[in-house]
């Protein structure tokens, strides 16, 4: 059994369709409709993985992880982490657990990161020497030594979330939710918080990662469980959900003279408006490279050629549409 277990899990909102007859026919009768935003989803999460939870907006992910998190009662299905019912053991399971929300702060808007981090010492009980060490190591980390004595307000969002992730993790949890830790920051700012991630995850500690930057699961993520309409579509590892499609590479052409036609050997190609780079879905599995290449040379004359995986962002769009 791991850490974290789900056993047919739902959510069921009640909400209500307005009468087409007006504002003063659904006052006396409204049709009511059941919205499932969770529908039967199951999984097991094994002490000291990276998970990363993906799905389109409205697809029921944010709504999971509120309940895993305790702050949604189920209306149907079981959920156990570290031996908790999050909802119904709240307060002893809070204390085990951190949680990293990109589109809201954690922070005191007006006071600066050290003392909203000081507010959580007295909140946790956290004793005073462990509290200076985590805090210590923590800032070392990020590398925020001055920014965390800044009114929070002043605080630029890479900084802000560096000093969420300090507040999410100084009482020492054990499991992490990020949801869209990264969200809005540049590429310093994110290697820097992919990697403290990558090193809290070494010392055992367990993460769930909500995001819709794919970069981050690619970098951080060894299993995805992609959800969809409140089901569970996909729950594997980053390397199946890649051959999800097929054994499938992207080969990008550049010509001395511009491709005509609209296929090569039966290959759908691509083409950019003058038509000297084209790109071409290439499926391993029928057409070995070396092949591809002696048909592109009767075919046409090249100048360069870059072959590249299928990007992340097809793959997952095609799961969503299929």
């Amino acid at each position: 059994m791991g850490i974290i277990n789900v056993k047919n899990l739902r959510k069921i909102y009640t909400t209500y369709k307005r009468s087409e007859k007006g504002f003063f026919a659904s006052f006396f009768k409204r049709k009511k409709i059941e919205v499932r935003a969770v529908d039967g989803i199951d999984f097991e999460i094994e002490k000291g993985t990276i998970v990363g939870m993906l799905g389109p907006n409205g697809a029921g992910k944010s709504t999971t992880i509120k309940m895993l998190c305790g702050a949604l009662f189920p209306t149907e299905g079981e959920i156990e982490i570290m031996g908790y019912s999050p909802a119904k053991d709240r307060a002893k399971y809070v204390k085990r657990i951190g949680a990293v929300f990109g589109q809201k702060s954690q922070l005191i808007f007006d006071i600066p990161p050290a003392d909203s981090f000081a507010m959580n010492k007295a909140i946790y009980g956290i004793p005073d020497d462990v509290y200076e060490a985590r805090l210590r190591e923590m800032v070392e980390l990020f590398g925020i030594k001055d920014v965390i004595h800044k009114p929070t307000r002043v605080l630029s969002l890479g900084e802000r979330m560096k000093c969420e992730i300090v507040m999410a993790m100084l009482h020492d949890p054990e499991v992490v939710f990020l949801d869209e830790p990264t969200i809005g920051l540049d590429v310093i700012a994110k290697a820097t918080i992919r990697d403290t991630i990558k090193k809290m995850n070494q010392k055992g500690v367990t993460f769930i990662l909500t995001t819709h930057d794919l970069g981050d699961v690619e970098e951080l993520a060894e299993r995805v469980i992609v959800i969809n309409h409140g089901k569970k579509i996909f729950d594997d590892s980053l390397k199946k959900l890649k051959l999800l499609l097929g054994n499938k590479k992207i080969v990008d052409v550049s010509l001395a003279v511009p491709f005509e036609g609209d296929s090569l050997d039966g290959m759908s190609v691509n083409k950019n408006d003058d038509g000297t780079k084209i790109s071409v879905e290439l499926d391993l599995d029928k057409t070995e490279v070396k092949e591809f290449l002696t048909v592109l040379g009767q075919a046409t004359d090249f100048t360069d050629i870059e072959i590249r995986e299928l990007p992340m962002e097809e793959i997952i769009t095609r799961l969503y549409t299929e």
